[in-house]
This record gives structure tokens, sequence and C-alpha cells, in this order.
């Protein structure tokens, strides 16, 4: 397989001299695209060298093949120097100097990288060693790990028993506590049971005593309305009886009465006293004025508005004279606030 890619790396070496010599034995025209093909030549023999070796392995190769392509295109362009003609023999002779100096360049690199390969290797002896140091250092760190672990393994083993032991005392004690509650629950709810009995027998009592007081004020109630309806069927009998006593005199009094006040406004007394000019005796002319239907107030109003009508007066005169005239004194000063004194 190595040789395999050996001869393809070799091919293409050899495709990227032939395509930078037809760069410039070709002519112009062609020269871009050879150079292409050299180029892509050269990047095909790096990558079968990456195939070949390790990293650094690699890079040495594609240095040495960039030294070979170097001194072939030294060696080209300094034939062409003699073989184009004077006109170019110049400028080939700076580009095969060129090439020399990217020769010198790429032996500089590849020597320093070839010195620096047996550091490398102590580098990596020594990093190997302090590997098996670390190894054995992390063997032992193990064992110490596994032996503090199988303390602690023990030490918690036996935390363990001692708190299966603690629960379980703690549980015990739970109990006992739960057993001394229970029981004291127990006695407590009978006490309850037993004030709530008394409690419900005091309220029974109570309420018995409370049905009873009620049952005695009802029937005081139902005693004291029996007699005020009694008293009030015997004063509605005697009234009735009383209105059938009325004489026709009392009557005919209430009719004038009301005939006065039809046309003219009159006190309580005032009103009596022009029955008993008509004729009639005090006490029918009293029982005609209380038997009518009359607002007082009201009498007092209008007569102040009749004296208004063709006499003039004060406030405190017209007060006066609905006085003389039987009106009380708050009637008489209503009305004289109603005519507008």
């Amino acid at each position: 397989m190595d040789a395999f890619l050996l001869i393809l790396m070799s091919l293409a070496l050899a495709g990227t001299i032939v395509f930078s010599v037809f760069a410039f034995v070709k002519g112009k025209d062609h020269r871009r695209r050879n150079f292409l093909k050299s180029g892509g030549c050269l990047y095909a023999c790096f990558v079968l060298a990456m195939f070949v070796g390790s990293e650094d392995g690699a890079l040495l190769t594609f240095l040495v093949i960039l030294m070979v392509t170097a001194l072939a295109g030294m060696v080209v362009f300094f034939i062409l120097a003699f073989v184009k003609g004077k006109g170019n023999r110049l400028g080939n002779f700076l580009k095969s100097g060129g090439c020399l100096l990217a020769l010198l360049a790429f032996v500089l690199i590849a020597g320093a990288m070839s010195e620096d390969v047996p550091v490398t290797e102590e580098v990596n002896a020594s990093i190997t060693d302090k590997e098996a140091e670390a190894k054995a250092k992390q063997e032992e760190e193990d064992k110490e790990r596994e032996a503090k672990e199988q303390e602690e393994k023990e030490r918690d083993e036996q935390e363990a028993k001692e708190q299966a032991q603690k629960e379980l005392e703690e549980q015990e004690a739970k109990e006992q506590a739960q057993k001394e509650l229970e029981e004291r629950e127990a006695k407590e709810q009978a006490q309850k049971e037993q004030e709530e009995r008394e409690a419900r027998e005091k309220a029974q009592k109570d309420q018995e005593a409370k049905e009873a007081e009620e049952q005695k004020k009802k029937e005081e109630e139902e005693r004291k309305a029996k007699e005020e309806a009694e008293q009030k069927a015997k004063e509605e009998e005697e009234r009735k009886a009383k209105e059938d006593s009325v004489t026709v005199s009392q009557k005919q009094a209430v009719a004038m009465a009301e005939h006065y006040l039809s046309f003219m406004a009159f006190s309580k007394s005032g009103l009596i006293d022009q029955l008993e000019f008509e004729g009639f005796s005090t006490e029918d002319a009293t029982y005609g004025v209380e038997h009518i239907s009359v607002d007082w107030q009201e009498q007092a109003v209008i007569k102040a508005e009749e004296y208004l009508d063709f006499m003039a007066f004060s406030r405190q005169g017209l007060i006066d004279q609905l006085v003389f005239e039987g009106f009380s004194q708050e009637h008489a000063a209503y009305a004289a606030s109603q005519v507008g004194l």
C-alpha cells in the first residue's frame, strides 16, 4: 500500500514539473491553465504524503517535494536563459535565482525540523516516564481510596446500626407517648361528654322554664286582650245605645252646625255660642259641635282671611281678634302666618 502511494506521489511530482515547464514553453495562452494543473498535482502530492507517514513525516516529505520542485525550476530556468535568446535571458536568470533562494529556504526549514525530531523523542520518553509515575501514583491513590472507602463503609454500617437502635428506642417512646395521649384524650372526651350532657339537661330545664314563662305570659296577654275586647265591645254597645238615644234636638244641632260652617268660619266655642243663640240648649249645642267633622285650625285661617277682606290688622291684632273669637292661641298664630302676617 505504501509503495502504491509512493508511485502516485512520484506521478504527482512529475506532473507538477511537466505542467510548470509547459507553462513557460507553450506560450502565454496556456500558461495559466498549466500553472493550475501544476498546482493541482502539487496538492495531490501533499495529500498523498499525509497518508504515507505521520503528520511530522508528511510535512518533511512535503518540504522535500518543494525542494525538488525548486531545484527543477532552477535548472529549467537556467537552461531557458541560454535557449530563449538574449531578450528573455535576464528574466529567466532571475526566475532561476528565485528558485535557488526557495530551495535554500526549504533546506533550512527541513534541517531545523530534523534537529527537532530527537528532542521530540526525548520529550515523548519523558512524557512516558511521567505517565508511568502518574499511573503508579494513581494506583496508590486508588488503594488508599479503597481503604478509606472500606473504613467509611464500616463506620457507616456502625452508624446505621446505632441509628437503627436509636430509631427503635424513639419509636417505642413515641408509641408510649401516643398511648398516654390517647388515654388522656379518652378521659378528656368522657369528661367533655359528661359536661355536654349536663349542659343539655340544664338547657332543657331552662327551655322548659322559659316555655312555661312564655305560656304564662301568653295566657296573661290573651286574658288582657279578652278584657280589652270585652271593654271595647261594652263601650261600643254604650256608644250605640247613646247614638240610639240621640234626640231630635241634638240631630238638629248637628245639622245647624254644619249649615253655619258651610258659609262662615267659626271657632268651636263660637259655634256653640251661635247654636245657643239659635235656641239650642248648651248640651245640645255642644253635642252638635262635637259630632261634626271639622278642622278648627283651618277654620282659624278662613276666619283670618274673612277679617282681612274688610278690615286691616296687624299680626298681633289679628291674633288677638281670633283669640277673642274663641280660637286657641296656637291656631290664631298659625292662621296669621298663613295669611302672610
